[in-house]
């Protein structure tokens, strides 16, 4: 046998399309050459594999050989596919049966040694191989076929990630000796003791939860309410407030009392951690603190070959922008985009690339330049065109796009220290689930993702409610979409209060948060 044919996946964005790796022996001087768009990772596992496959007991073909990555326009990246190079020449050069090959899928990087090491986007790739399942259940119609007909052999230290995934058989091996092993015991019963065993369910780690508890929060009754809100309904949230007022205290806790990941959702944001190669709490919102001096590519994902930016990394989640108006204007100005959109596209000569950006934002600033600006001790010292050159950072249709406005005082030493404890998190998040189903109940989404039409389908207002805001439209210059900003808070403010028609204090309410 001269030819091997491999299945594995490459990665691109949070995607994994399938890649088929041919290997092919022939006569010639010995060499070895990969075609197909490998980048600098995939070209030098040449020299990965050749040591390992020697390092693992096997023979190295003193031959030709080709190795062509398929779809031949599709960039490959990554040590990935180390460990399938290395079967599929093993395969070529007779030391490993091919006609097993075409049940598994592999992805592994090769030590010298023949180890396995950690690769990142295992659970996009069994995400992946699960959407294939999916697809050919619905072309077939065959609902039973419920798992899929590839295994998937990863590194040990991916298991656990990859096995999310219901539906796909996971084998984790150590190094490249394990996995050769386990495909010839599939043609050799006097190695059946060598398999490997499918990592299992009820040994994968559950996530421990949150570090850190709405109840810290002491006083500030006000913008305790507005998180509320904002978690109930998945509002933009803006703290304004002198230093040491707590904003990044409150914004730090506001993951916490939001409703849970839903399993889907969870395998979502795993997956784009993963794809990412970044630690991640499996079940946890995503909480993403941003400095001030992130570049755009860096917010919002890039480069050449694009990938996801903290806006993706904070889907489903919270994006935190502290010191708001010590950001780059160009940098704030790129986010009004997903804001609406909730994803973000990004075009390049040769290709284009969507991520999911369905985050909240809260940020934060301070009043002035030195933070004291209204403050009683009368501290402040900036000039009122200092005050509002400050201010004008920030561009009007970026601050139209946040739903609530609060303004955090100074809590006094003494109300500090005599406050009460406030309700935990869990105490919050039990009314704020409820609100949450009632809106998937209504209208499949929560509020702040209605767009015009279905605002105009479930919200209703009252004479006397359609008047109030006919007023408040022109006090505070309203534009059109700072309209339907305020109508989607006062449906999350009646949603908490389990009220099925919006009153006018839900709606005066709404107003009192719009008063920037």
């Amino acid at each position: 046998m001269s030819f091997a044919q491999v299945y594995t996946r490459s990665v691109v964005g949070l995607h994994a399309p399938e890649v088929i790796i041919e290997v092919h022996l022939s006569q010639g001087l010995p060499a070895l050459t990969i075609v197909g768009l490998p980048e600098a990772a995939v070209r030098e596992s040449k020299d990965r594999v050749r040591s390992a496959i020697l390092n693992s007991g096997f023979q190295f073909p003193n031959r030709r050989l080709t190795i062509n990555l398929a779809p031949a326009d599709l960039p490959k990246d990554g040590a990935r596919l180390d460990l399938p190079i290395a079967i599929g020449i093993l395969a070529a050069s007779d030391q490993l049966d091919p006609t097993v090959l075409s049940g598994f899928e592999f992805i592994g990087e090769l030590a010298l040694n023949g180890e396995l090491r950690q690769v990142s986007g295992s659970l996009a790739v069994a995400r992946a191989m699960k959407a294939e399942v999916l697809a050919t259940q619905l072309l077939k119609g065959d609902e039973k076929m419920m798992s899929s007909t590839r295994q998937l052999i990863v590194p040990t230290i991916n298991g656990a990630e990859a096995s999310r995934v219901d539906g796909i058989t996971v084998l984790a091996a150590t190094n490249l000796k394990a996995v050769c092993n386990h495909l010839q015991s599939l043609t050799d019963s006097s190695l059946s003791d060598e398999r490997l065993a499918a990592v299992e369910p009820n040994q994968i780690q559950q996530h421990i939860g949150y570090q850190v508890d709405l109840a810290d929060v002491k006083g500030q009754h006000h913008a305790r309410r507005a998180l509320e809100i904002a978690a109930a309904g998945g509002h933009s949230l803006l703290l304004t407030g002198p230093p040491g007022s707590g904003k990044t205290l409150m914004a730090s806790r506001l993951p916490t009392i939001l409703p849970d990941l839903s399993a889907e959702d969870a395998l979502e944001v795993a997956s784009t951690y993963s794809v990412a190669d970044s630690d991640y709490d499996y079940g946890t919102r995503p909480f993403r603190q941003v400095h001030h001096t992130i570049s755009a590519v860096a917010l919002v994902g890039g480069g050449s070959r694009p990938k996801p930016g903290e806006i993706t990394l904070a889907n489903k989640g919270v994006l935190f922008l502290d010191e708001l108006p010590e950001f780059d204007r160009t940098v704030l100005e790129v986010l009004r985009q997903p804001l609406e959109a909730k994803q973000i596209t990004i075009s390049r000569a040769n290709s284009q690339m969507t991520f999911p950006a369905n985050f909240q934002l809260v940020a934060a600033m301070n009043p002035c330049p030195c933070g004291y600006d209204g403050d009683g001790s009368g501290r402040c010292r900036c000039r009122a065109e200092q005050i509002k050159r400050y201010q004008d950072k920030l561009s009007g249709p970026l601050l139209d796009r946040i739903d609530l406005h609060i303004t955090v005082p100074a809590l006094p030493i003494a109300d500090l220290q005599n406050a009460q404890a406030g309700e935990t998190s869990e105490q919050v998040r039990t009314r704020v689930s409820a609100a949450h189903n009632r809106q998937l109940i209504r209208q499949n989404k929560v509020n702040n993702e209605l767009s015009p039409s279905e605002i105009d389908k479930y919200i209703q207002l009252g004479a006397g409610e359609q008047q109030l805001l006919q007023l408040a439209q022109q006090r505070l210059n309203l534009s059109a979409r700072g309209y339907h900003r305020v109508l989607r808070v006062a449906r999350t403010i009646a949603d908490l209060a389990d009220s099925a028609d919006i009153t006018s204090a839900h709606v005066s309410e709404a107003l009192s948060y719009r008063s920037k």
